[in-house]
């Protein structure tokens, strides 16, 4: 297959050849106005176009189709999210999604699992919309039976500090290969330090899952910003963080640090009205909001990756090679996602998405998606 733009991360106009991986990349005359770039990889996606990851019997057709909607929004990579819940619905629920993953043609797009928790503060604000009665201390036993269900699959969990047990059980994890990251948490700076020593490498949409009012400093939020050790995921839909916030916290890290996740939930890509996720209902409501049913807390998001990248630009000043370094490189880097992390180069997986940007507006319109080689969209 050969395709032909502007590498979205260069500004150089080139040649791509590729099977399932790109073979070479040639400069190319100008020619049409698209921009060519590694697919978008999401490493947090709690449920997409109506359809729940984190329920045990969630048919899969339907996880294919949600998969179809992915593709059309340039994602070629993403970790489905189990989140806080029962013991039984959460190894029910990865057992599920690695089952179709195996089974399905479009599978291969699902690379790996992100658990975000149970492990997590039980304290009001910092855990977010996970329900309180299923939040419990970390339990390596517990997570191998959570790797056994997945069949090796799980990459990234994301836990809390604050609890005694935290060290030793992020140490046990860091050894088998999985990448922690700190999340939904009230945890002390000395709590956050000791997590990093052991191993933790990780925030998980930081500025998100915190309580509405804290000390102006010190906070745990300033701690993980100030901590070069960990990389940093953003939500990115304008409304779980506000532009200043987004733009001053991207700096702190830096580019090289900061990587972007939709968290979304099962609305996303949907009309507005009341949807699943997990035990729980949410509501998607006219202004994008995904909410706990009935209330104002917010419980993931319903963007799409092109509109976050899009976002990234228009929110927080981004160039477009930033914008998509934060979309596709470093989210490979530090999610641990194999042959993704060198962007538009021989012998990197050949996913690849062709778009047009709007030079006023900084709008994306994807126009074709290739997984490993193969078109998907478009």
């Amino acid at each position: 297959m050969i395709c032909s733009g502007r590498n979205a991360l260069t500004g150089e106009n080139v040649t791509v050849r590729f099977g399932d991986t790109i073979e070479t990349v040639e400069p190319a005359p100008a020619g049409e106005a698209v921009y060519l770039a590694p697919g978008w990889i999401d490493v947090q996606v709690n449920g997409f176009a109506g359809v729940d990851y984190n329920s045990p019997t969630t048919p899969h057709e339907e996880i294919a189709r949600s998969i179809e909607v992915l593709h059309s929004t340039g994602v070629t990579r993403f970790y489905p999210t189990v989140i806080t819940g029962g013991p039984d619905d959460m190894l029910g629920a990865l057992r599920n999604l690695c089952h179709a993953r195996s089974s399905l043609a479009e599978g291969a797009i699902m690379d790996g699992f992100h658990v975000e928790g149970p492990h997590i503060s039980p304290e009001d604000g910092p855990r977010g919309a996970h329900p309180k009665h299923w939040v419990r201390p970390p339990d390596v036993e517990e997570f191998l039976r959570w790797q056994d269900a997945a069949e090796g699959h799980i990459r990234i969990v994301t836990l809390s500090p604050e609890w005694p047990e935290a060290p030793r059980y992020i140490e046990s994890l860091v050894e088998r290969g999985i990448v922690i990251s700190i999340g939904h948490t009230k945890a002390t700076a000395t709590q956050i330090g000791d997590a990093v020593a052991a191993g933790a490498t990780m925030s998980t949409h930081l500025g998100n899952g915190a309580h509405s009012m804290m000390p102006r400093h010190p906070n745990y939020i300033w701690d993980q910003l100030a901590e070069d050790r960990l990389s940093a995921g953003f939500i990115g839909d304008g409304i779980h963080l506000p532009p200043s916030f987004l733009k001053a916290a991207i700096r702190a890290k830096q580019v090289e640090r900061a990587f972007l996740v939709t968290d979304a939930s099962t609305p996303a890509a949907c009309p507005p009205g009341r949807y699943r996720l997990g035990e729980q209902e949410v509501d998607l409501t006219a202004d994008q909001r995904v909410v706990l049913a009935g209330q104002d807390r917010l419980a993931g998001s319903a963007l799409k990756m092109h509109n976050g990248v899009a976002n990234l630009m228009r929110l927080a000043g981004l160039t477009l090679s930033d914008a998509v370094r934060l979309s596709t490189i470093n989210p490979a880097v530090y999610g641990n996602v194999p042959g993704r992390t060198q962007g538009l180069a021989p012998g990197e997986r050949a996913d690849l998405v062709e778009f047009r940007l709007d030079p006023e507006t900084s709008a994306i319109e994807i126009l074709k998606t290739w997984v490993g080689g193969r078109r998907v969209y478009g």
